[in-house]
């Protein structure tokens, strides 16, 4: 097989392709990052890319499965603009193309609470996002909505924190749906779920991923 990922360089996109190189499943890993990575592999191919023209590298994105792994912070963004720049138009420019192109299943990383009806900013644009990228009508479209992520080296004190405060939280039995994440643990759900695809749209809450 022959994967495309965007957020190759973010935590779960890091963890997501160190397990598809070692995948015998697929052949090829084509990684589309703003930056020459520094890993080597013979089966990983990486396009430094702009993604502000998507047209530009469109012809690039043909393959089996494509997972859309972007995503920033609104303090790492700067604005509620800039986010949404990376987290809505950036994964929807690449699923369009993908789609395009004939890719038959489209993995997407969203986030628990997502929905386009959320008072909340962020959780409206996920939301709004899982909207568009459904309507493309994908053979395959799967949908994964984590909670707070526990990433390996994580240098953002405030998700630190927000880890912390959440795991206290669980074991006093508040707040279980919101219970964070390791980035290795949604990888390999995401490459088991891409394993056994069927037709169709299947979201994965926080609980599911977990199983």
């Amino acid at each position: 097989m022959k994967a495309l990922i965007i957020g190759a360089t973010g935590a779960t996109g890091k963890d997501l392709v160190t397990q598809l190189l070692a995948d015998d499943t697929y052949s090829e890993v084509h990684c589309f990052v703003r930056k020459p990575l520094a890993l080597t592999h013979p089966k990983l191919h990486a396009h430094v890319v702009n993604f502000d023209t998507p047209e530009a590298w469109a012809d690039l994105l043909h393959g089996d499965v494509a997972f859309s792994c972007l995503g920033t912070t609104l303090a790492v963004a700067g604005s509620k603009e800039a986010q949404w720049r990376v987290d809505y138009d950036y994964q929807y420019a690449f699923a369009l193309q993908c789609k395009a192109n004939g890719v038959p299943t489209f993995v997407l990383i969203s986030a628990a609470g997502a929905t386009a009806q959320s008072k909340l900013f962020y959780n409206r644009m996920k939301g709004q996002l899982e909207d568009a990228v459904k309507a493309l009508d994908f053979p395959s479209l799967l949908i994964f909505q984590p909670s707070v992520l526990i990433r390996s080296n994580n240098d953002r004190g405030a998700e630190n924190f927000s880890v912390k405060a959440i795991h206290f939280l669980n074991k006093i039995g508040l707040f279980k749906h919101y219970r964070p994440m390791p980035t290795n643990i949604l990888a390999q759900r995401m490459r088991r779920e891409v394993a056994t695809a069927t037709e169709g749209v299947h979201t994965f809450t926080l609980d599911e991923i977990f199983l």
